[in-house]
């Protein structure tokens, strides 16, 4: 079977959870500062705070900016469900907007001017399958409207746009480290940011708003605490910092292997048989970390059949993503805007398998399955 996602079993991940066990201090501590200190010199970012997973990264956010019952926040539809649920979460209204289309499936910059009300507080952005969305137009509508920018990052650590790392050019950025992403450790996610009051804010909601952690009185760097706001526990273990700190050190050469093998589904595949791939113009460059490789077929109509084939083949695949806009917790209530480039791209978008250990030759096994119909 060629799977969707694999990881790479390296010793160094074992050795390294077995000397946090070792340790006897398993929660929140030393390992959890090393790798933030890491992740934010690998990014060039002022302030890293570890998370316990993307989901609570992207409610931090919303939290640490105060948004509430009246607020708007914009987004693509076109984006896993937790940015959605998150917004709703706080009692904000998730708006959605459109994407550009089947050759980049990052929001449309157009359409988002246009989803954007007096109501609007914040622009939630998505670098689908690791491909920075045009920052440059995102930016200057916030600045236009007077809203804040949160970068959801999930796909995207060590891509580049204009040489500045996705999560550090909006107010915000949010990634997560779930086992089948770029920087897989199971669970876990972070949260980044150069602004120091934000960073003091987060860093106050992740743990219950106490003054201290447990590794500060551990160490006897404090009695007792306070608790200013009331937070959440969305910390970090020492055993998933631990196993973080091993695999940054393989992103690099893991994106690079992405990379090499999303050109060569682009070869293969675009433009035959009426068959294209999302981003065909930018996969294999090494400013995105290629999350994804998403094939989209001809026809609407045959996707599930083609991916019933694919699974004959002992291929598997998904869908990166059913749209938000049309599950049944989103289709009540407030009306939803026009998004036919997402609707039209939903439908025919087929994720092939892809992941930094897989070889040339199973490139080649998904290809044949594919294009053999």
């Amino acid at each position: 079977m060629i799977p969707l996602s694999d990881v790479a079993l390296r010793p160094e991940l074992s050795q390294a959870a077995s000397d946090v066990v070792a340790s006897g201090w398993w929660s929140m501590g030393p390992k959890v500062a090393e790798f933030e200190a890491a992740f934010a010199d690998a990014l060039a970012a002022r302030h890293a705070l570890a998370v316990a997973n993307g989901t609570a990264a992207l409610h931090l956010a919303l939290l640490a900016l105060d948004y509430g019952p009246g607020d708007e926040v914009v987004l693509p539809s076109l984006t896993f469900v937790a940015a959605a649920n998150t917004i709703r979460r706080v009692g904000a209204t998730p708006v959605f907007c459109d994407i550009v289309g089947d050759g980049d499936l990052n929001l449309d910059p157009d359409d988002l001017r246009q989803a954007v009300t007096p109501a609007t507080r914040a622009i939630l952005v998505f670098h689908y399958g690791g491909f920075p969305c045009d920052m440059a137009s995102v930016l200057d509508v916030a600045e236009t409207t007077e809203v804040r920018v949160i970068e959801d990052s999930a796909h995207a650590p060590g891509s580049l746009w204009n040489g500045q790392s996705c999560g550090t050019i909006g107010d915000i950025g949010c990634f997560s480290f779930f086992a089948n992403k770029n920087l897989p450790i199971g669970e876990g996610g972070m949260v980044v940011t150069g602004d120091e009051e934000l960073a003091d804010r987060l860093r106050l909601l992740r743990s219950h708003g106490m003054t201290t952690l447990t590794w500060d009185r551990e160490r006897g760097h404090a009695s007792t605490y306070d608790v200013v706001v009331p937070g959440l526990n969305y910390r970090l273990d020492e055993i998933r910092a631990a196993i973080g700190l091993v695999q940054l050190g393989f992103l690099a050469e893991e994106n690079a292997a992405r990379a090499r093998l999303a050109r060569l589904y682009r070869d293969a595949l675009h433009g035959v048989d009426g068959y294209t791939m999302a981003f065909a113009d930018r996969l294999g460059d090494e400013a995105s970390a290629h999350h994804l490789a998403v094939a989209l077929v001809p026809d609407a109509a045959s996707r599930d059949e083609i991916r019933s084939r694919l699974a004959e083949r002992r291929v598997q695949t998904s869908v990166h993503y059913p749209p938000i806009h049309q599950f049944s917790a989103y289709r009540n209530g407030r009306p939803s805007r026009a998004l036919p480039q997402t609707e039209d791209a939903a439908a025919r978008a087929i994720t092939l398998p892809l992941f930094a250990g897989m070889t040339e030759d199973q490139v080649d096994l998904v290809v044949d399955a594919l294009l053999d119909q």
